[in-house]
């Protein structure tokens, strides 16, 4: 923020309600990890910057649509497997290591806060990671995927462009010739991406952890998302129906802004930065 006093005066209030409500449950979104270098969805009205991405349906019913999603994720993925946490990441785990933070909700599928160290983490929509076959069940590391694609499509690894937020790639070509492989253990499966894909639903299991982590702790902070998924703006309704205290931490518009006790509009990973220190520095001269 190029406006100190305003700057210090937006760590002040975060700080004073993570000291005020401790043990929080926090919600994450894109914005967590755009200085991880993986691009976000939506712009500060919450528009979407790009065209939307795959539809389970579309995904599941199309071989082309197929053809299309593994070729520009042959190219887009490289950037998601490259990405390693920022200080956003950093400052939360370090955080829930004081105590401060009780647990992360995230609707990021790049596995970041894990890699920073955050220990409990529900990955609502996934991990990109790993590819599961639709058929059989069959689970297979991405990167081994990959491989395979590359093998049989050895004149798309020359292929540069922009990468999108899940894997994906600003590319349009002809697709109809990329060789995409089956699942070898059943014969006939369809390898998909370990993720909820829009249209489709998170699983039941999964939602109820995270209502769980909602209903324990004391307040909710949601940190670098727009809440335009219901997936995720569900969380502040619970909160909000239970009268538990929501903040926000986000560049613009969101869809829970008239649920929230405070919001914070200001880079996300200087001001995590900020408030985790005047907080565990706080706590270590007082100890």
């Amino acid at each position: 923020m190029s406006d100190v006093p305003m700057a210090v005066e937006a760590y002040g209030r975060l700080a004073d309600f993570l000291t005020r409500h401790p043990r929080l449950a926090v919600l994450t979104g894109a914005g967590v990890s755009t200085e991880s270098g993986i691009p976000d969805y939506r712009d500060a009205s919450g528009a979407w910057k790009c065209s939307p991405p795959m539809q389970h349906q579309q995904f599941m019913s199309s071989h082309a649509a197929r053809q299309r999603y593994w070729a520009r994720a042959l190219v887009g993925f490289r950037t998601l497997h490259r990405a390693r946490p920022c200080v956003a990441h950093t400052a939360l785990a370090d955080l829930e290591a004081e105590g401060l933070v009780a647990g992360v909700i995230t609707q990021n599928v790049d596995g970041l806060h894990q890699k920073a160290g955050s220990r409990r983490v529900i990955d609502l929509h996934g991990r990109a990671e790993q590819v599961r076959c639709m058929q059989c069940g069959a689970l297979r590391m991405r990167h081994d995927l990959h491989a395979e694609l590359a093998e049989c499509n050895p004149h798309w690894l020359d292929r540069e462009a922009v990468a999108m937020p899940d894997g994906d790639a600003d590319l349009e070509s002809d697709f109809s010739n990329f060789q995409v492989p089956g699942c070898r253990r059943c014969g006939q499966g369809v390898w998909k991406p370990d993720v909820v894909f829009f249209g489709d639903s998170v699983p039941g299991e999964r939602v109820a952890r995270a209502r769980a982590m909602i209903d324990e702790a004391g307040a909710l902070l949601v940190i670098g998302s727009s809440l335009m998924v219901y997936s995720g703006y569900r969380f502040a309704r619970q909160a909000a129906s239970a009268s538990k205290p929501i903040a926000c931490l986000n560049l613009g518009h969101t869809r829970a802004d008239a649920l929230y006790t405070l919001k914070v509009e200001a880079p996300v990973g200087e001001t995590l930065n900020a408030v985790s220190a005047m907080l565990i520095g706080a706590g270590q001269a007082a100890g």
